[in-house]
């Protein structure tokens, strides 16, 4: 491994978000100089403290959060640090099949693009990105069964699924992200 420099920081609205920094903190630790953050106790000046930044969000309206989105629009153009991005998301996963694949593209969709938009202009390398679903928060549940799976079977059958996520294998899928990205890295 090498010796780096590197922070984990998150938004997190229903502590989602917080799971997966945590995992990606523990993952990437060994021989590394490592912070973990909430995105509300830092400033965009720190992430040129470091040689890598993971960067998480919740995802809302089909994209990462207005405070995150926010935070970015901040980020000095001259940034030397290297960006890996996470997001928690409401909907299904995209490699689980077409129906699964429609709905994470509208849904959440537009996170990774804002990752890559904001590595580009602001001349940052992109590493890579991890997404999983968690738990919506209750106001998100409600939009989601009055808008997107207003089925009344089609809902149940969500409900069991997303209320079990990030689970284990998530976390493990987060811990191989950050040291996938850490020999990326190197």
């Amino acid at each position: 491994m090498l010796n780096m420099k590197i922070l984990v920081t998150y938004y997190s609205v229903t502590g989602n978000t917080k799971k997966i920094a945590e995992a990606i903190y523990d993952a990437a630790s060994e021989g590394n100089e490592i912070d973990l953050k909430d995105l509300n106790d830092i400033s965009i000046k720190a992430f040129s403290n470091y040689d890598l930044v993971f960067l998480g969000s919740a995802c809302h309206d089909s994209d990462l959060t207005h405070i995150v989105l926010q935070f970015l629009k901040t980020t000095p153009k001259t940034s030397d640090f290297k960006l890996a991005g996470f997001v928690t998301h409401a909907s299904y996963t995209a490699e689980k099949g077409d129906y699964e694949k429609e709905m994470y593209d509208k849904w959440a969709g537009r996170c990774i693009k804002s990752f890559e938009s904001f590595a580009q202009d602001n001349n940052v390398t992109f590493l890579g990105f991890f997404n999983c679903m968690g738990i919506p928060s209750p106001p998100i549940e409600k939009f989601i069964h009055d808008q997107i799976v207003t089925e009344e079977e089609q809902w149940v059958k969500y409900l069991e699924i997303i209320k079990k996520h990030p689970d284990e294998n998530d976390i493990a899928d987060a811990k191989q992200f950050a040291q996938e990205i850490i020999e990326k890295f190197g």
